[in-house]
This record gives C-alpha cells, structure tokens and sequence, in this order.
C-alpha cells in the first residue's frame, strides 16, 4: 500500500509540474480572494489585437512582469499596427498591503499619464481613476475592465464616464491572446 502512495504522488507531481506556470497564475490570480494575486493573470507576452474606426484591425504587443522582489508589476505596451502604429506605454502596478488596494501609474510617448486604483468585481479585474469635476459640472471617471479571463486569453476595455460611473461608454476593446 505505501508502494501505491508513493506511486500516486509521484504522479501527481508529474502532472502539476507539466502545466506552464502561466497556467497556475491565472487559475490563482481568479480561484485565489488573496488581493496580492488579483492581476497575476496578466503576466506573460501578450499579442494584443482591435478592431479601428475604419475597420481594419490594430495590432500590438504587451509584456507584464514582475519587478523589485516580485512585488511591482511592469507592463510594457506597444502599438505595431494600425492607425496609432508607435504609441507606446508603460504602466506599473503595485499592491499596498497596509492600505487593501492595487495602485498603478500609466505614462505613454503621447504624454499621457493616469493614476489608477485596482479592484476586484467577482472574475472582473479593473484599474479605475478618481472622479474629476470638468467645468459644467459632470463627474469624469476612466476605467480599464479586464475580463473573460482564461489562461490564453482576456479581453480589456477601456471605458469613461461622464455621470461618475452610473454609465459607461466604451472606448477601446483589446483582444489578449498569450505568446508566452
């Protein structure tokens, strides 16, 4: 009987080890309520893809890993097809134990920058910006929605809100598919 345990666990280690660890991440980062993991699923080499204005489809590259101790996530997003061919962007992300929350700065080569607060909505991970009064008064809010999360795939919006996130309009749709 021994014979058959030791047997039983070799194999059972056997199998784990055969998954890529990108596999693992993405089944912890949506099984695991560990807010640490909430975005681990991102990391990897990303083909990114869209559809443009015109009906042509944009395409581009996205590399997220870990930094500083496998605490910061590094995104590096690059544009290589399409009507914004060249737009680049880095974006790091981190997560503050003492306050419960994810930050991420993101900055690209047309000047922008955006200051985000992560968070989980059930499988749904989002970084979302705080609310800016524009001069007529509307309440402007901006949000990146990562969704249909699987080990090969996501896909990520980006939506604003003009009545402080009672609606939202969509404005970008990217299609993830993992390279690596």
């Amino acid at each position: 009987m021994k014979n058959l345990y030791t047997s039983l666990f070799a194999f059972i280690l056997i199998v784990i080890s055969s998954f890529p660890s990108h596999s693992l991440h993405a089944q912890t980062a949506l099984s695991n309520p560990e807010p640490e993991n909430y975005f681990d699923f991102w990391l990897g080499k990303w083909e990114v893809s869209w559809e443009e204005s015109d009906g042509r489809i944009g395409k581009g590259t996205n590399h997220i890993h870990k930094i500083l101790d496998d605490t910061v996530l590094l995104e590096n997003f690059e544009v290589l097809e399409g009507n914004n061919r060249g737009f680049k962007g880095k974006s790091m992300s981190v997560y503050q134990p003492d306050r419960n929350r994810w930050k991420q700065a993101w900055t690209d080569n047309n000047g922008g920058y955006y200051d985000f607060t992560g968070m989980a909505d059930g499988q749904n991970r989002i970084f979302q910006t705080d609310v800016n009064r524009l001069p007529d008064g509307r309440r402007f809010v901006q949000r990146m929605v990562f969704y249909n999360i699987s080990d090969s795939s996501f896909v990520w919006d980006w939506e604003s809100s003009d009545d402080g996130g009672v609606s939202w309009n969509l404005n970008w749709r990217i299609n993830y598919k993992r390279i690596q």
